[in-house]
């Protein structure tokens, strides 16, 4: 009889003074699907890395200021790991998200994709979620460039979104900032993974300050930063 290979699945959450929310985001996680936690310390002055090793989870420190720092830290930290992750969650831990719905963005994997993108925007359909204007505005624009300049069909940046391990590495993920959700997406449309969006819930942050869209400067200098992303990569060679 064939046994079914379990997937090795984890979790990258990057953080920056978020100790009001990250024990409700750790607590929330599936741990019967999740094999390991990544957290990385953005440079965080508060408890947020002590209280994320409280919940068990791999506590790994960035000083240098970024989202997409955070998140190559911790690819880094899973490639040097034997074996290495067959799956990569990326979600925020600000508590916006619902990381219970990890379930459902690892079952559009096991469908036959290999990068899922749970989309905010589909959620004010789908769940009547919230989602500020600048945030909306932003996401409109985006899509705008991903449909026409690069052909592809996404609704949001969303930051809470699943891939492949070993499509990700293929990536050679770069951006250090605002940038890097929007280089993952133009990406996985360059290197024809197969993506789809799933609608997910949405909520205001819980606690800390948002480093990107959770006010309008944070939302200005995202959308600067997309833009030079997106010219960078509609003139850059296939």
């Amino acid at each position: 009889m064939n046994q079914i290979k379990k997937q090795k699945i984890a979790i990258l959450i990057p953080v920056f003074n978020e100790e009001g929310s990250i024990g409700k985001v750790l607590a929330d996680i599936p741990l019967n699907i999740v094999d390991e936690i990544v957290v990385v310390d953005n440079g965080s002055t508060d408890t947020s890395a002590q209280i994320a090793k409280s919940f068990g989870a791999t506590v790994l420190s960035q000083h240098i200021r970024g989202y997409g720092a955070a998140c190559l830290k911790g690819i880094d930290y899973l490639k040097s790991q034997s074996p290495q992750p067959d799956l990569l969650v990326f979600l925020d831990g600000d508590y916006s998200d619902y990381p219970e719905e990890t379930a459902n963005l690892v079952e559009k994997i096991n469908e036959g994709h290999d990068f899922v993108l749970g989309s905010r925007v589909l959620g004010i359909e789908y769940f009547n979620a919230t989602l500020s204007s600048h945030s909306v505005l932003g996401n409109k624009l985006a899509a705008f460039f991903l449909k026409y300049l690069f052909r592809g069909n996404y609704t949001d940046l969303g930051p809470f979104r699943i891939i492949k391990f070993d499509k990700l590495l293929q990536l050679q993920m770069a951006d250090m900032n605002y940038g890097w959700t929007m280089e993952m997406q133009i990406k996985a449309l360059r290197h024809k993974l197969i993506i789809c969006e799933i609608p997910v819930r949405y909520r205001e942050r819980f606690a800390g300050e948002s480093k990107v869209t959770g006010t309008f400067w944070g939302s200005v200098k995202a959308f600067i930063k997309i833009t030079y992303i997106v010219i960078q990569y509609f003139f850059r060679i296939k």
